[in-house]
């Protein structure tokens, strides 16, 4: 496997899984860089205002980031683990977006969305929304804690809505209400046994733990 996306809703701990796949396979790790665009805390407060700037915002920068790092698939033989897929900009701005807007957004995002690579794996962690918002609360991102359930269920319905329009990519939707990957061992080995040593065929594949 060369590359591996970990994806999921808010607080799945797709970042967390990512980081320690990438270290205990020494495999290069790509990560979302969030933490410093302006308008996510502005959004959070005025979303109708701030969500056309948001997206795209973010959608240059998921690009940029992807087109640079995924530019050693064709180098190296390494792994690239990453805790965040390019389509993930469609299914939020799907969310925040006006209908002008969005139908503007998906043209640009077309043209650049066809000239990145498709992951071997897709793996989207799931979990029930108020396991996401306690994980959200625990983080204690202060321009995260108005997120509502209302809205992590409109943005997991998004992802499942992209996974029908995917048949082709290999995507794993693991179920992880009744594990902790990030505090027990055993249950983060299961995991990366359904990742590493399981052939998934094309289109959405689900499991249980």
């Amino acid at each position: 496997m060369n590359y591996l996306v970990i994806e999921g809703n808010i607080g799945a701990g797709k970042t967390s899984l990512s980081t320690r796949i990438a270290n205990d396979y020494k495999a290069k790790l790509v990560l979302e860089r969030f933490a410093d665009n302006p308008f996510l805390p502005k959004f959070y407060q005025d979303p109708a205002r701030y969500s056309f700037p948001l997206e795209l915002s973010f959608l240059a920068e998921r690009y940029n980031q992807l087109k640079k790092e995924l530019a050693s698939l064709d180098l190296f033989s390494s792994m690239i683990v990453s805790d965040y897929y390019f389509m993930k900009s469609l299914i939020f701005a799907a969310n925040t977006l006006a209908d002008d807007e969005y139908n503007l957004y998906r043209q640009l995002f077309d043209i650049v969305y066809s000239s990145l690579p498709r992951p071997d794996l897709f793996v989207y962690l799931h979990l029930g929304t108020e396991k996401l918002l306690e994980n959200i609360k625990k983080r204690g991102r202060n321009y995260e804690q108005q997120i509502t359930a209302d809205y992590l269920e409109k943005i997991q319905n998004s992802y499942f809505s992209y996974f029908r329009q995917e048949p082709g990519m290999k995507i794993l939707v693991i179920n992880t209400e009744n594990i902790d990957f990030v505090l027990h061992n055993k249950d983060y080995l299961k995991l990366t046994d359904a990742i590493f040593n399981r052939n998934w065929k094309a289109g959405i594949n689900r499991l249980e733990l």
